[in-house]
């Protein structure tokens, strides 16, 4: 067997689909019938020619073997990452050996695939203390750019905390009538603020009084959260030094990985994309086989395009992470992986109801601006009630429910089959709204039936 290892299924290539259009396309190209010069070597490359409708057939190569996960090149004139070519050669690798064989890199695809891995290796080594320096070039002047911005926050953070004052002062009912005008002019200033974080929070202000009964409550709790972290930032001298970082992360500040990469086999439990219209962010979440360790993958595209990393769901790979610093932080980058990813060969291990509760609690303790943890509850049973779906304890003695979102999406009677009544194990999102199922396994099967495609 080459080093690429077991081929991928189709539901884990159309996994990495951009949108449901590519989706689409790329399953119209997943035959043989468009195809020529097909191939997959031991290096991880997977490449081909297929016919469009020019004279010329579009070259598409696929790295599964990379570094840093699966990377993509393609003639067409697509901006979506995979591209349509590209999923569908990837369907045709997936489900027919015979048309996708081993064979000899060409010289097309050998020469973006050898230039990509030596780009790597190159950045990898740059991050050593062997090879070119991480550090900025005038240290001085990235200090004295860093206090600019941290002054300008400041005055933002002060700012906001008057105009919250005001809205106090007055009333939440005016709210209602001023819809999302005041916060949007709000958010304007925290953007002017160099505050992109505070912003999208006073952003989300402007919903809450459309979010139906009880949004009074609602509002008043985002408002506390908001000045809570505009005192923890003009106090953050003060704080331990992870609930600093955590604060300058919340508020919009960049701050590179910090400490040592951790290499491990590396569980790819779900990819799902969210867009507020001018970004799309990409989150991915792993699971450390022998470490125990979650850890998230954040990836952007702007103006339309799709993110450009993408992971298998239901893969694993032998990677190192780089975490991010901060109080209950979980978001690191990938860097060097090691070998080709392979199928996940037993689910991680899961919690009860009560104990993902205690573990949200905890994290909560660190990060009081959490949205949500990452969760596996062991044992549980997908159950319908008065208010909405449930998973259920096997025993009945605790339940959760599953959020408004999740129940929406076909995917929750995929796992209403999967477990048939019985017992389930269900990766997912806890957060004060319920939980939000992810990726599901029975009790036969080690196979991750993932929740976020349609």
């Amino acid at each position: 067997m080459n080093q690429q290892g077991v081929r991928w299924t189709a539901e884990q290539v159309l996994a990495l689909s951009p949108d449901a259009t590519s989706r689409k396309a790329g399953s119209k190209l997943g035959t043989a019938g468009p195809w020529s010069g097909t191939g997959c070597g031991a290096s991880g490359a997977v490449w081909g020619l297929c016919r469009g409708s020019g004279s010329k057939p579009y070259q598409t190569i696929v790295d599964v073997g990379g570094a840093t996960g699966p990377a993509y090149k393609c003639s067409c004139p697509s901006r979506k990452f995979p591209c349509k070519h590209a999923l569908g050669l990837l369907l045709l690798w997936a489900g027919d050996e015979a048309a996708v064989a081993d064979g000899e890199v060409p010289d097309w695809a050998g020469e973006w695939l050898s230039g990509r891995r030596k780009r790597a290796a190159q950045k990898q080594e740059q991050g050593t203390d062997g090879g070119q320096s991480t550090q900025p070039a005038d240290p001085e002047a990235a200090r004295r750019r860093a206090d600019r911005r941290a002054a300008r926050i400041t005055a933002g953070t002060t700012e906001l905390e008057q105009r919250l004052a005001d809205v106090l002062r007055g009333g939440l009912a005016p709210a209602e009538q001023a819809g999302y005008g005041l916060w949007e002019e709000t958010a304007a200033r925290m953007v002017d603020a160099q505050a992109p974080g505070l912003a999208a929070r006073v952003r989300e202000l402007g919903a809450v009084p459309a979010s139906g009964p009880g949004w009074p409550v609602r509002l008043l709790e985002e408002c506390s959260l908001i000045h809570l972290l505009d005192r923890a930032w003009l106090e953050r001298e003060r704080l331990p030094e992870p609930l600093a970082a955590t604060v300058r992360t919340r508020v919009g500040l960049n701050t590179p990985p910090e400490g040592p990469a951790v290499r491990d086999d590396w569980l790819v439990l779900a990819q799902y994309d969210t867009s507020d219209g001018k970004i799309t962010t990409r989150r991915i979440w792993l699971h450390g086989r022998k470490t125990g360790r979650p850890a998230l993958l954040l990836a952007y595209g702007a103006a339309g395009r799709a993110p450009q990393l993408a992971l298998p769901v239901g893969l694993m790979i032998d990677a190192e992470l780089m975490p991010y610093g901060g109080a209950g932080q979980l978001r690191a980058d990938i860097g060097r992986q090691f070998g080709s990813p392979a199928p996940i060969t037993a689910r991680p291990t899961g919690s009860t109801v009560v104990e993902g509760l205690s573990a949200y609690g905890t994290a909560l303790s660190q990060d009081p601006w959490l949205d949500s943890w990452p969760c596996t509850l062991s044992d549980v049973v997908p159950v319908p009630g008065d208010e909405g779906w449930q998973l259920s304890d096997a025993d009945g003695r605790s339940a959760l429910p599953i959020t408004a979102t999740a129940l929406s999406r076909p995917a929750l009677w995929r796992l209403a089959a999967l477990s048939g009544g019985g017992p389930v194990t269900v990766f997912g999102e806890l957060g004060h709204r319920g939980f939000a199922p992810l990726a599901a396994w029975s009790e036969e099967t080690a196979e991750t039936v993932s929740l976020t495609g349609a």
